[in-house]
C-alpha cells in the first residue's frame, strides 16, 4: 500500500526530471540561436555572394576563377600551407610530448603550477598575443634582443621579413594555443586506467614503450580533434599577419594569408563577391580535411 510520503517522493522525482529536461533544452536552444545567428546565416550569406555578381545575378564559378587568377592568390596559398605544416607538426609533437612529461610528475603542486603556467598565454586573444610578440620581436626593446642581433636580425624589419613569417606566426600560434591543449591532453591521460599502466610496467615496459603503445594510441581521438580545430583555425590566419603588416608599414605584406587577401578584395577593391568566394573555398577545404580525419581515424567509433 502506497503511503502519502511515497506518492510525494515520486511526484518530486518527476518534477525534478521534468525540470532537468527543460533546463537541458534551454541550454541547447541558446546554443542553436547563436549558431544560427553567427554561423549558419553568415555562411549562407557568403555562399550567396560567392555565386552571384554585383547585380545579384547568378555568376557560376566566375568569382572563384577570378580569385584564383589574382597574382597574390598562389603565394597566399603557399604561405598558409607552409604555416600550417610548421604549426600542426609542432602542435602534435610538442603538445603530446609535454602532456606526457607533465603526467609523469608525481608532485601535484608542481603539476598544478605547470598547468596554470601553460594555460596563461591562452587567456590572451589573438590580437593581444600579437601585440606581445610585436614587443618581443623588436631587437631594440625585446628582452631576447641579444639573440636576435646574434642571428643577424638587428632591426624589426629584418625579423619580420616575409621569408621568416611562417615560423614566427607558428611560434605565436603555439605560444597562444598550445597550453590549453596540453591541459586537455593531460586530462585525457588521467582517464587511462592505472591498472593498464601498472600491468605494462610489470611486463617490463619502460616510459617510452608505455607512451608509444598505450598512452598515445588511447589519445588518438583527442589528437585528431586537436588537429581538426587547429587546421580550421590555421586556415583562417588573419589577425597576426595583419597587425605585423601594420606595425611594419607593409614590410610583412597585407596579403600574406588568404583571409588577408579576402579582406583586401572586400574593403580595398570593393569586390565582396570574390572575397566571399575565397571564404567559401576555405570553408570547403576545412570541411573536407575534417571529414578525412574523422573517416580515417574512426573518430566516432565506440572504444
Amino acid at each position: 500500500m502506497n503511503t502519502p510520503s511515497d506518492a510525494g517522493g515520486r511526484a518530486g522525482a518527476l518534477r525534478r526530471a521534468l525540470w532537468s529536461g527543460r533546463a537541458g533544452y534551454g541550454f541547447v536552444a541558446a546554443y542553436v540561436v547563436l549558431l544560427l545567428a553567427f554561423g549558419v546565416v553568415p555562411t549562407v550569406y557568403a555562399i550567396y555572394f560567392a555565386f552571384t555578381d554585383t547585380d545579384a545575378r547568378f555568376a557560376g564559378f566566375s568569382n572563384f576563377t577570378a580569385a584564383a587568377a589574382d597574382f597574390r592568390f598562389a603565394s597566399a596559398v603557399g604561405h598558409v600551407a607552409l604555416y600550417l605544416l610548421i604549426w600542426l607538426v609542432a602542435l602534435v609533437v610538442l603538445v603530446v610530448g609535454l602532456a606526457l612529461l607533465l603526467h609523469r610528475l608525481t608532485a601535484s603542486a608542481v603539476s598544478r603550477s605547470l598547468r596554470f603556467l601553460y594555460y596563461i598565454p591562452g587567456a590572451l586573444a589573438g590580437a593581444a598575443s600579437a601585440m606581445v610578440w610585436l614587443f618581443m620581436l623588436d631587437p631594440t626593446v625585446s628582452p631576447a634582443g641579444f639573440l636576435l642581433r646574434a642571428a643577424g636580425l638587428g632591426t624589426f624589419g629584418r625579423v619580420i621579413e616575409p621569408g621568416h613569417l611562417a615560423v614566427l606566426l607558428a611560434l605565436i600560434a603555439f605560444w597562444t594555443g598550445a597550453g590549453g591543449w596540453i591541459v586537455v591532453m593531460y586530462g585525457a591521460l588521467n582517464t587511462i586506467s592505472s591498472d593498464v599502466i601498472e600491468a605494462a610496467r610489470i611486463d617490463g615496459a619502460g616510459p617510452w614503450q608505455i607512451a608509444r603503445h598505450i598512452q598515445i594510441p588511447l589519445l588518438r581521438k583527442w589528437i585528431v580533434y586537436m588537429v581538426i580545430l587547429a587546421f580550421a583555425a590555421g586556415t583562417q590566419l588573419f589577425v597576426e599577419p595583419q597587425l605585423l603588416s601594420q606595425a611594419s608599414n607593409g614590410v610583412a605584406g597585407r596579403d600574406y594569408s588568404l583571409n588577408q587577401l579576402s579582406y583586401d578584395f572586400a574593403f580595398q577593391n570593393n569586390n565582396v563577391n570574390t572575397a566571399a568566394a575565397i571564404s567559401v573555398e576555405l570553408l570547403v577545404v576545412g570541411l573536407v580535411v575534417a571529414g578525412l580525419f574523422v573517416a580515417r581515424s574512426g573518430f566516432f567509433d565506440a572504444d
